[in-house]
């Protein structure tokens, strides 16, 4: 970790040497004589590193090498907020104010050149006592640590998304039969309510649930079902409203607006009158289930609605059901442990399906180490996350030999400890340049489902990703994902990859892999976790980081005390529905923190405006204001020169008044505009000034310059909304999208409008269905007639119609769309009585929505079309007949939402017996649910 954070500290110096070398006069000859010993000191931090935890006088030694890197990129930045203020006030009429300045100016030189003088002589005598501690130089080749994405074989995105695929998935081996018994349990009405899943964290309890959640036949068995992660930060309205939201998912807005009673009191009666299954996973304590549970019926009666407990508390099995069923997973035997490793080491592929050849010695030792993890599912995870980034028969036995000396640490603990060695041998094994990659989830709350778009900002506005790895032809964005995939692949984060998109759209850390991160994060100073609701971690050291928890109760939050505040790099702060009084204390702490790069604030609701002062955090490369509720934001923004993303997709149903200054941040990259909003001076937002900017989202060719965009020659990803003028705004949106010269690789289109029936409208809409880096399309309005399928760039996605009123069947032109992997016809889209998909149509669609298709009668699917579809919508379209016959041919359907439809249609599916006339088309489908 200390080389990680003196390599970022370089690359900091490096930076503001090159573009602010005006700011160091006077002290440059300091700043560059303290790069150099970080240089000679770094070559000598890999070999300490990897003794430190043997031991105590090398720990000592890294640590106080990492702080003084610390202290000095705060010396550094320090000054250098100082000559930019003194800068600022130069342009000042007021004589006394320039004379001051000046002195100002000479005072902040000397003490920087003074605290640099004073660490460089510290870093003197830590180096000195090297030879003291045996700690060796190590060359940058042939270290493990030091390898770069091609030493392990990936060439490219593609490459490397398609060899991490397998760990979206989760494995489950030897407990299938226990499944099956457990299916068995739920579906039948006379067993008990309550499914209590317990057992030690790593024996595989929620995936157990996971595949019970999903399983065909509960699918069919239930009319709702709900999922909600009961985390030791849990809030009992969020999850209350959570659960009932997906039982009743029409009820949407109303449930938001109920109060606590009102929730609890249709929680249980809505479990009274449909059939539903409810999944706590994870709950913690006694005293939680208590909270929830009024909301949940404690009898039989109803439509037998069921529950299913994950917990590691025998107390919660008793205190929720004493007499109910209990499963208690059983640890794997030793032939099913190497059976998981393999799967995990050695996942099949597509393009390789032939079995691999295991060298004899690697599979023993194999064996041995898969033994050392006890039959734990997540251990042998972990270890198999591990093993999958060694080759040869060394790299294994230099495995085999660390894992004997951690786990050796743990064998009168338990199996437990065994779960942590092997956790913390991962961590060890990570290559440097990953750690503070994985120690910076630490600042996200349990269960936390976190961007990965979002996650690559955060990890570049800190420096944290190494420009060296950047190959020709890359973002920094595209590094960044190589690293969570690196992660990813090493079994240390869970993510969920995009179906149609490609790359990586959210990841999550298990429970106890997060605890080994804040442990890790607390002990190597990088980030302190304050949680008001818990007991909060005292902090004697200078924290670079902070997550705060802000309890809405609780006056003081003990947020950070006033002499840590110069000090923080990262500041996050989830407001939990905190009162206004906590929200105005963090708000005006937050101007405080001279030296933040990244602001990151969570769920505000009872602010409307950001403080003025937040355009003094010049270091300031990241803001987000995601989902709260801020209504203004002031004009100093514009001060924030190196803004590198600036997320404002606050709450959707409040306009946010914008500032017309945005142009001016120079250096932003990433923008996330509101989906409602106005500028303060009523004229449109311009963004011309922005040449460096890769990712805009929500630009509404309404409140924004169409013209703009031709300054933006470095976009990448472009979210867009036309409204009503076509003639003026599309043609220069598609004008951009078509430019062959610049680096857009993504668009996502939404059009707004009347129609699409003139000949020169439909010129347009030929023009707009051809831009050949269209991904996305959403048209709303009426088309005279489809174009035909050869207007269409074969690079479409996804498509969406509303309001089409076409009379000719679109699957005709659709099917031979060879990308289109979603599409939505909703509201009187087509206007036909009979709609065709022949054999051959639609290759790779995976998501179909039929939607107020008021005069559809009969739907013909041939054998062969569709033959990828995963998930099928069919509502509201009133004189269908009946399903497709071709629907028993699609052997990848997972799931069938019929809502909204008459009775005669419904009752093909499920007659009083559960299988109607049209039972058997879709009696292969595990999901299917009618409302």
């Amino acid at each position: 970790m200390a080389e990680a954070v003196v390599s970022v500290t370089l690359d900091t110096l490096r930076l503001l040497l090159v573009e602010e070398a005006k700011f160091y006069y006077g002290v440059r000859s300091e700043v560059e004589g303290m790069e150099l010993e970080l240089q000679r000191m770094r070559s000598f931090l890999r070999d300490a590193e990897s003794r430190q935890d043997s031991d105590k006088r090398v720990f000592n030694w890294v640590s106080e090498v990492r702080e003084a890197a610390y202290d000095i990129e705060d010396s550094v930045l320090a000054y250098a907020v100082a000559k930019l203020a003194s800068r600022r006030l130069r342009n000042s009429r007021n004589i006394f104010k320039k004379t001051s300045t000046f002195f100002k100016e000479v005072v902040a030189t000397y003490r920087v050149g003074s605290r640099i003088s004073n660490i460089r002589t510290k870093i003197a005598g830590l180096t000195t006592s090297l030879k003291t501690y045996g700690i060796k130089s190590a060359s940058d080749s042939g270290s493990a640590s030091s390898r770069t994405f091609s030493s392990y074989g990936y060439s490219n995105n593609r490459d490397l998304r398609r060899s991490y695929s397998h760990v979206v998935e989760e494995d489950l081996v030897g407990l299938e039969k226990d499944i099956g018994m457990l299916v068995e349990h739920l579906v039948d009405g006379e067993r008990d309510r309550v499914v209590s899943i317990y057992g030690m964290g790593g024996l595989g309890k929620t995936t157990i649930a996971r595949k019970m959640y999903s399983h065909r036949d509960v699918r069919r068995h239930f009319d709702g079902f709900a999922w909600s992660c009961i985390t030791q930060q849990w809030d009992k309205r969020d999850v209350m409203q959570g659960i009932l939201i997906k039982l009743v998912p029409e009820r949407r807005a109303e449930v938001l607006e109920m109060r606590d009673e009102e929730l609890v009191k249709q929680l249980h009666e809505v479990q009274l009158k449909k059939r539903c299954l409810v999944v706590l996973d994870d709950i913690w304590s006694g005293e939680a289930w208590e909270s929830l549970k009024p909301a949940f019926p404690n009898t039989r009666n109803g439509h037998g609605s069921k529950m299913v407990l994950t917990t590691r508390n025998r107390e919660v099995v008793n205190a929720v059901s004493p007499c109910g069923f209990v499963y208690e997973p059983r640890c794997l035997t030793n032939e099913e442990s190497w059976e998981l490793l393999r799967k995990k080491v050695f996942p099949r592929r597509e393009d390789d399906p032939a079995e691999f050849k295991f060298d004899p010695d690697m599979e023993k030792l194999g064996k041995e180490m898969v033994g050392r993890c006890r039959g734990l599912p997540l251990a042998i995870v972990v270890l198999g996350g591990l093993l999958i980034t060694k080759y040869t028969l060394r790299d294994w036995q230099m495995v085999s030999e660390n894992i004997n000396s951690y786990l050796a640490k743990g064998r009168r603990l338990g199996q437990q400890q065994a779960v942590n060695d092997v956790f913390e041998l991962s961590y060890h094994d990570l290559p440097y340049q990953f750690k503070q990659c994985f120690l910076y989830l630490a600042n996200f709350p349990e269960d936390f489902e976190i961007e990965a778009e979002k996650l690559y900002q955060l990890w570049l506005a800190e420096g944290i990703i190494s420009q060296d790895e950047k190959a020709d032809g890359e973002t920094m964005m595209d590094v960044a994902e190589r690293y969570l995939a690196e992660l990813a692949q090493r079994c240390m984060v869970q993510v969920s990859v995009k179906e149609t998109a490609g790359g990586f759209k959210n990841c999550r850390l298990h429970d106890l892999m997060r605890d080994l991160c804040i442990t890790k994060a607390q002990r190597e100073n990088f980030t302190r976790v304050i949680d008001s609701r818990r007991e909060s971690h005292a902090s004697s050291s200078k924290r670079r980081r902070i997550s705060v928890y802000l309890e809405p109760n609780v006056a003081d939050n003990g947020v950070v005390s006033s002499s840590e505040y110069h000090h923080i790099r990262s500041a996050f702060f989830y407001a939990n529905d905190s009162g206004e009084e906590v929200l105005l204390r963090v708000k005006s702490d937050l101007c405080s923190f001279k030296l933040l790069r990244v602001v990151y604030l969570h769920g505000f609701r009872s602010l409307h405006d950001l403080p003025k002062a937040i355009g003094d955090l010049i270091h300031l490369k990241y803001l987000s204001l995601s989902a709260s509720q801020f209504k203004k934001l002031p004009s100093s923004l514009g001060k924030l020169i190196y803004l590198q993303t600036l997320d404002l997709e606050v709450d959707k149903s409040l306009e946010l008044e914008i500032p017309n200054v945005i142009w001016k941040m120079e250096q932003l990259r990433h923008l996330y505009l509101p989906a409602n909003f106005q500028t303060e001076d009523g004229a449109k937002l311009r963004l011309d000034g922005l040449d460096n900017l890769e990712t805009l989202v929500n630009f509404n060719t309404s409140l924004c310059d169409v013209k703009d965009l031709d300054r933006l020659s470095n976009l990448r990803k472009l979210r867009a909304a036309v409204k009503d003028k076509l003639d003026d705004d599309l043609p220069s949106i598609l004008k951009f999208i078509s430019f062959t010269k610049n680096q857009l690789k993504r668009s996502s289109l939404f059009i707004s409008c009347s129609k699409f029936c003139s000949d020169e409208e439909l010129n347009l809409l030929r023009t707009l269905l051809g831009c050949h880096r269209l991904h996305k399309l959403s048209i709303c309005g009426h088309i005279a007639k489809l174009p035909e399928h050869y207007h269409f760039s074969s690079s479409i996605a996804k498509i969406a119609f509303k309001a089409s009123q076409l009379d000719d069947d679109p699957m005709a032109t659709l099917e031979k769309l060879p990308k289109l992997s979603s599409l939505t016809l909703y509201e009187c889209t087509y206007m036909g009585e009979e709609m065709v998909c022949l054999s051959g149509g639609f290759p790779r669609l995976l998501y179909l929505k039929l939607w107020g298709l008021p005069k559809l009668k009969m739907w013909r699917i041939d054998e062969g079309a569709m033959p990828k579809l995963t998930r099928l919508v069919i509502a509201q379209c009133e004189k269908l007949e009946m399903l497709p016959d071709g629907l028993k041919s699609i052997a990848t359907l997972q799931k069938l939402n019929v809502r909204g439809m008459h009775d005669a249609f419904k009752g093909r599916l499920r007659a009083e017996n559960g299988q109607g006339d049209d039972f058997y088309k879709v009696c292969h489908v595990p999901d299917i649910k009618l409302d």
